[in-house]
């Protein structure tokens, strides 16, 4: 689901900016207002999960993200190496107040309005330097973009392989992956868009849009009803065990 939400997030924020030609300025005021609007709502007002803002709301980071590392290097001509080095420098910064104030940097549970706004700040900066990384990739280091792609897929095959089979801590293993599954969205995003010449499919940005949008649309619907169903068997499962406790006493 994240990886399609990356996706999402690079073909929907180059089809505002390039697409409809608003611009990065107009299409960084359109994205980050949505997304100031959705994390209002996640952060102030909704006081439990909801699978639906929560996405809305990686989504909002992904496409914003794509706006930011657009705008700091073709607008301020900073570059990718720079735009990726401020960026990762914000996200190193947020990491340690996060850590200095909790001496910790548990992604869950999180029921503390302040701890979840340095998740968000985490999650936006991430975003945008995934963004700038794999476009790096492809205009610095000249890889195409399904190698581009390939090579952040497999790192992140790195990573699930420590999860499962080392003790390496799971928290920095969630936010490399977090952090490297923008950079395959983006390049697998622009492989998708970009014209035939320049080694993408050329497909629509708006239809590369909605066709990701819905699949990121029925993993939410599959993974809601299996989060449902499997919390519904533990709660019934509860009063059968105490039950089973109190006869065998």
């Amino acid at each position: 689901m994240k990886i399609l939400a990356t996706t999402l997030g690079e073909t929907a924020g180059d089809y505002l900016s390039m697409s409809l030609g608003l611009g990065y300025y107009t299409s960084f005021a359109i994205t980050f207002s949505i997304l100031a609007i959705i994390l209002w709502l996640q952060i102030s007002i909704l006081r439990q999960y909801h699978p639906a803002v929560y996405w809305a709301a990686i989504v909002g980071t992904t496409t914003a993200g794509t706006e930011v590392s657009d705008l700091m290097d073709r607008s301020f001509g900073l570059g990718y190496a720079k735009g990726s080095f401020i960026l990762v420098t914000g996200l190193l910064v947020t990491f340690g107040i996060w850590y200095f104030r909790e001496r910790n940097l548990n992604y869950y549970p999180i029921v503390r309005k302040d701890i979840e706004l340095m998740y968000w700040l985490c999650i936006i900066f991430s975003n945008s330097l995934g963004t700038a990384f794999g476009d790096y990739l492809t205009t610095n280091l000249g890889l195409s973009y399904l190698s581009g792609a390939m090579l952040t897929a497999a790192i992140i095959g790195v990573i699930m392989a420590l999860h499962y089979f080392t003790q390496v801590n799971d928290i920095v293993l969630f936010w490399l992956a977090f952090i490297l599954t923008r950079p395959f969205g983006a390049t697998f995003g622009d492989f998708l868009t970009k014209p035939l010449t320049q080694g993408g499919l050329s497909l629509s940005r708006s239809i590369a849009s909605l066709v990701t949008l819905g699949l990121l649309g029925i993993l939410l619907i599959v993974s809601t009803r299996y989060r449902r169903r499997k919390h519904s068997q533990r709660d019934f499962s509860q009063p059968q065990a105490l039950e089973e406790h109190e006869d065998q006493e």
